[in-house]
């Protein structure tokens, strides 16, 4: 019988152990979830936005994500995601404080993420309309909004740890990260797959076939445990290739993933309420001469998630729970919300629900 190791018990190592699940070739009890960090979903799976889009891709990876906006919205409409993670329509824009910075003839951007450039650009084969955007933005006089998202191409979820600034028009939804992983992992460990937390993959072993047999498991109180394993995925998110490079030590391999981390803010807005969610959320792309674009995303809840850029030069913790917030980035991230967000003159109307950090 295989037997499958997921190194990860994030959003991806879940998804992967729910969608596994439903095979009936394959026995729940026969899937771990392995995770080191002594919290769950204490990185990106916890903290990062929530924005789904269905079309914001190289062409190399266009149609996966074409294939996970449809799982995404299926998943939500058979087990009431609104409610229970907060996915909704959501309505992609571009907030431009400069009148040549973003516009309809812009390139596609093949990574506008690794090259540091707005994610207003990847959606530049859309032909931009002018629309007033969401009521908690804060219209400045020379600044334009542009949408920037078709129908049915743009999501959210609820996630209590991310935000954007650009604003796109679709009728998908968004998601909360932490509520979405949250009920994946229950509904695993409900059909029976198992869950070895805080636990850290230390060693493989082979059979006689030389064929991949176990996995050696560290628990926190320093026990080690030999599970069974045919099937091994590791979905560490940034620490991949240190958990690769822990189980393979010999191997030349190097995996091409790597660390951007950033930091977010949660904020509440008395323009942001229970009687606008209805009409959908909005993502927020802005795009500055300073370089920073910032993200904002209004999410089902109430609350409302503030970015920038992030950046490749903070260090990659241990683990996840060891990173440490820079109160400089909190601070810069508080002014753009007061200047986004905030009326003059009132800026002080906004709360701050937390502050977050993504590895």
């Amino acid at each position: 019988m295989s037997n499958t190791v997921i190194i990860g018990a994030g959003i991806i190592g879940c998804s992967t152990a729910y969608y596994l699940s439903e095979s009936p070739r394959t026995q729940a009890q026969s899937i771990h979830l392995v995770e080191a960090s002594p919290k769950l979903f204490a990185s990106a799976s916890g903290y990062a936005g929530g924005f789904l889009a269905s079309d914001w891709f190289s062409p190399s990876v266009a149609p996966l994500g074409a294939l996970s906006f449809k799982l995404h919205k299926e998943l939500a409409d058979k087990h009431d995601g609104r409610m229970k993670w907060g996915y909704s329509r959501s309505t992609g824009t571009s907030l431009n404080h400069e009148s040549n910075v973003v516009g309809g003839n812009k390139e596609r951007a093949e990574d506008w993420l690794r090259h540091g450039s707005s994610r207003a650009e990847a959606a530049g084969e859309h032909e931009f309309s002018e629309g007033e955007g969401p009521a908690w933005l804060t219209k400045r006089r020379g600044a334009s909004i542009e949408v920037i998202s078709e129908d049915e191409t743009v999501a959210q979820v609820y996630a209590r740890r991310c935000s954007m600034i650009m604003v796109r028009a679709c009728a998908d939804p968004a998601r909360d990260p932490l509520r979405l992983s949250q009920f994946l992992l229950d509904q695993c460990t409900a059909r029976g797959v198992q869950l070895h937390h805080p636990a850290r993959a230390i060693s493989v072993s082979k059979d006689i076939r030389d064929h991949l047999a176990s996995v050696r498991l560290l628990s926190s109180d320093g026990t080690e445990t030999d599970i069974p394993c045919t099937r091994l995925l590791i979905a560490a998110g940034a620490w991949t290739p240190r958990a690769f490079g822990t189980l393979f030590p010999s191997a030349t391999l190097t995996l091409p993933v790597s660390q951007l981390a950033g930091h977010s803010l949660v904020v509440r807005s008395p323009r942001w309420s229970a009687a606008h969610e209805d009409k959908g959320c909005h993502a927020v792309f802005a795009t500055d001469s300073a370089g920073f674009s910032p993200e904002i995303f209004s999410r089902i809840g109430g609350e409302i998630y503030v970015a920038g850029l992030n950046d490749s030069g903070i260090p990659l913790p241990d683990l996840p729970t060891d990173a440490r917030i820079d109160a400089r980035e909190v601070r810069r991230l508080k002014e753009v919300a007061t200047r986004l967000l905030g009326i003059p003159g009132a800026e002080d109307d906004l709360e701050v629900v937390r502050e977050g950090l993504v590895c």
